[in-house]
């Protein structure tokens, strides 16, 4: 439920380049690159649902009293005309990458390297890489590794032709049960997701990694070895695969894209997208539990516009039956109710950039039953990654329809979103993946560590 993801990585190809001392007045026209990330004064959350709530493209970080929104020239006079005064601007270079080859580019040529090999950007990688790695993966480790096709993305529920399937990977020293669709599994579950927003694209690649580091770590690293031994690790490594597979487009806008691709929401929506005019649904806002209650935007268009309805879309509905399969119900349905002691469960949704580790409840500031025990594992994360800790209301601003909010209001299980720092950039290099997962792997495998158990020391 909760999820602040406002922000969303905008892979802005490249560096903040200069702080200017006021807007452009220059009137933006349709074919504009030059993207600026405004700093906005929102004291209150009042004024921070407000700011969301117009529609503009609000990132998911904060600097004391101030939020940041992505523009160009004519996105001050917006500003100004909400009420609001934006107080300085960095000036974004866009993403200028040649699109790979992939089947859902009109006309693509075949590829013209392996599909695991295919990347862009310097090295992130392709939907159809992500997918070629997981079947990678589990031809070179079967007693091991396990991957699961949960679903269709949009774009495949409208049309076999086109879209993708939506996979997972189960990782654990299989023995008899162990990675079947089944609640009542004999081991505990920790389930990692990434790339719900297709913009923010350090994150799927920290996946990959945390891959490969538990595939090839089993039997001569003791923690990797104990973890896998003892808990079913799975990972999702692209929620939103529709979304990707238009961001790694790059050129003009296509990488700005956060949302899926339900053509049906925002039909008059800008095509390529703008980082404030885009079709399509906030899949980190869409989840059936407290759905549009904080930190959305009705407009069509929006970033944050939430979809006609909670859980409208295949991809939510999908992950959410996944967790179902995964984890039993341990909570009751009320707000108030606390998940026992006897809760066994775990998920981090990795998003970026803020720097923060995030617990429920999102879409609003009151403290869940299981505040305690969530804060005191969010506190133990930040000791690893040194990052800010907090309910999204009390470091960020209120979000609901969130992922986390979801599995832990539904399902009662110990719920994280880590908003990675990315190098403090909008779309950082390659190389950033390697330094956000270092500094994370610490925290994942803590988490996934507290699987068994999350609500007792």
């Amino acid at each position: 439920m909760r999820r602040r993801h406002v922000l969303a990585t905008l892979v802005a190809t490249g560096a903040a380049v200069a702080l200017v001392a006021g807007p452009h007045t220059s009137k933006a026209t349709a074919d504009s690159n030059q993207l600026y990330l405004y700093r906005v004064p929102a004291t209150s959350e009042a004024a921070a649902q407000r700011l969301i709530r117009s529609g503009f493209d609000v990132l998911e970080n904060r600097s004391g009293a101030d939020l940041y929104v992505l523009g160009d020239d004519a996105t001050p006079a917006a500003l100004r005309s909400a009420g609001f005064t934006p107080a300085g601007a960095e000036k974004i270079r866009p993403a200028t990458w040649k699109a790979p080859s992939t089947r859902l580019v009109p006309g693509a040529a075949p590829p013209s390297v392996a599909p695991i090999d295919e990347t862009y950007y310097g090295g992130y990688h392709t939907v159809r890489a992500q997918y070629a790695h997981l079947d990678k993966v589990a031809a070179d480790h079967p007693d091991l590794a396990t991957v699961v096709d949960y679903g269709d993305s949009y774009l495949k529920s409208r049309n076999p032709a086109t879209g993708y399937d939506l996979k997972a990977i189960c990782l654990t020293r299989k023995q008899a049960g162990d990675c079947a669709l089944d609640p009542n599994a004999p081991k505990p579950r920790f389930l990692l997701m990434s790339q719900i927003h297709a913009r923010e694209i350090v994150t799927g690649d920290i996946a990959w990694r945390f891959i490969d580091y538990l595939a090839g770590g089993y039997g001569t690293n003791a923690e990797v070895t104990a973890l896998l031994d003892s808990t079913e690790v799975w990972v999702v490594p692209i929620v939103n695969p529709d979304g990707v597979d238009l961001v790694q487009q790059g050129g003009n806008r296509p990488y700005l894209q956060r949302k899926n691709l339900d053509a049906g929401a925002g039909a008059g929506c800008a095509n390529p997208p703008t980082a404030f005019d885009q079709s399509g649904v906030d899949l980190n806002r869409n989840t059936g539990n407290h759905w549009d209650t904080s930190g959305v935007s009705h407009n069509v268009c929006s970033q944050t516009y939430d979809g006609r309805a909670g859980d409208s879309e295949p991809e939510s509905t999908a992950i959410e039956g996944l967790f179902r399969r995964l984890y039993a119900d341990q909570r009751g349905p009320d707000d108030g109710d606390a998940a026992p002691a006897t809760t066994r469960g775990a998920m981090i949704t990795l998003h970026s950039y803020a720097g923060m580790n995030l617990f429920p409840w999102g879409w609003s500031t009151r403290h869940t039953a299981n505040d305690a025990a969530l804060r005191a594992i969010a506190a133990k994360m930040s000791s690893y990654n040194g990052y800010q800790y907090g309910q999204p209301g009390e470091i960020l601003y209120n979000a609901s329809g969130t992922s986390d909010d979801w599995s832990y209001g539904e399902l009662g299980i110990a719920s994280f979103t880590i908003e990675v720092a990315s190098c403090g950039s909008f779309t950082p290099a390659y190389s950033c993946t390697g330094t956000d997962f270092t500094k994370n792997l610490p925290a994942l495998m803590y988490v996934a560590g507290k699987a068994k158990a999350p609500y007792q020391p």
